[in-house]
């Protein structure tokens, strides 16, 4: 597990991502991948898909995140999407389990870094979904810090049945949603809550009944309902790390909605990924999310984090005489 060199101030975000070495579309498991379309212009795509990374790497670099990276592997061409590897909250993961078999092989690799990131002191456990229970990931159950809550997509990806036991293993609400789009198959592909507690979403992506769940939680003031133009950009997969947004691309409208707000739009052009139907938060997957109890809980005990930092310190100091 390799990872950039922390800065003199503690970042915001610790981030996962996954260089695409081996990115391609190789297969079809939605309507956005087209195997003989990208074989016809396979290395030009491939140069762009790594221009377009490290262009997103970039940005949340300068957004002040700490990235670690997994290990490409050839074979794997959606090991880049790292959003579908766990659920993570608490300093805790639930490892994924994929429906299609083509991204099933992935789940191995996944659980080798996630366990690299426990040894190294990133995470404190590890868990993995009961027998025959599909999750797939932060890609379909997104971290909302405002309102406490996961929001849960199911249907074409993910169990419905998972909105239990993820409510039960991080103690915090879980609202599930069945997600109506092919199109937007994950719920990140159609929701993204922000910082200050506004939500981006493309109603489109949802049933009757999940856009009733939704407004009935998100205030109209806070809801930036977006178009299906903004949507298929995968407006809506974007990554916010305290008052910057970045994503793969969005019309001027949005833009100026989202900058009234306070917040700061950075575009990050992801037309290769976009061609398998993900963007910059499909790219990613946040390691440092916590809920409001484990903020409380270090609020109200700073003298004691100190005293055991502290206590550490003395032991790797004597260590290395």
């Amino acid at each position: 597990m390799r990872g950039n060199a922390m800065t003199k101030l503690a970042p915001r975000a610790h981030i996962l991502m996954c260089r695409p070495a081996h990115f391609a579309v190789s297969y079809a498991i939605n309507p956005w991948m087209d195997p003989q379309s990208w074989a016809q212009e396979d290395r030009v795509l491939a140069t762009a898909a790594h221009r377009e990374w490290a262009a997103l790497h970039r940005a949340l670099l300068e957004a002040g995140a700490r990235i670690e990276l997994v290990p490409p592997i050839a074979g794997l061409p959606d090991l880049v999407f790292t959003a579908n590897a766990a659920v993570v909250l608490d300093g805790k993961a639930v490892l994924a389990r994929f429906r299609h078999p083509q991204r099933q092989a992935e789940e191995a690799p996944y659980e080798v870094a996630f366990r690299s990131l426990q040894n190294h002191g990133a995470l404190e456990s590890i868990r993995t979904l009961p027998d025959g229970l599909v999750l797939e990931g932060a890609g379909d159950c997104v971290w909302d810090p405002v309102r406490n809550l996961f929001w849960l997509g199911y249907g074409p990806r993910s169990d419905a049945a998972a909105q239990g036991f993820v409510a039960d293993e991080f103690g915090v609400p879980v609202v599930a949603l069945e997600l109506a789009d092919p199109r937007f198959y994950h719920m990140d592909t159609a929701l993204c809550p922000l910082t200050r507690g506004e939500v981006i979403y493309y109603p489109g992506a949802f049933t009757a009944a999940g856009l009733a769940a939704i407004r009935a939680r998100v205030a109209p003031a806070d809801r930036i309902e977006i178009g299906i133009e903004d949507a298929c950009r995968l407006a809506a997969n974007a990554v916010c790390i305290g008052d910057t947004v970045v994503m793969s691309g969005c019309s001027a409208a949005l833009r100026s909605a989202i900058e009234a707000r306070g917040y700061r739009v950075i575009a990050a052009p992801l037309d290769a990924f976009l061609r398998s139907g993900g963007g910059a938060f499909c790219l990613t997957l946040r390691l440092d999310r916590r809920s409001r109890a484990m903020q409380t809980v270090g609020e109200a005990a700073p003298s004691q984090s100190n005293e055991r930092s502290a206590a550490r310190r003395h032991v790797a100091a004597n260590a290395m005489r």
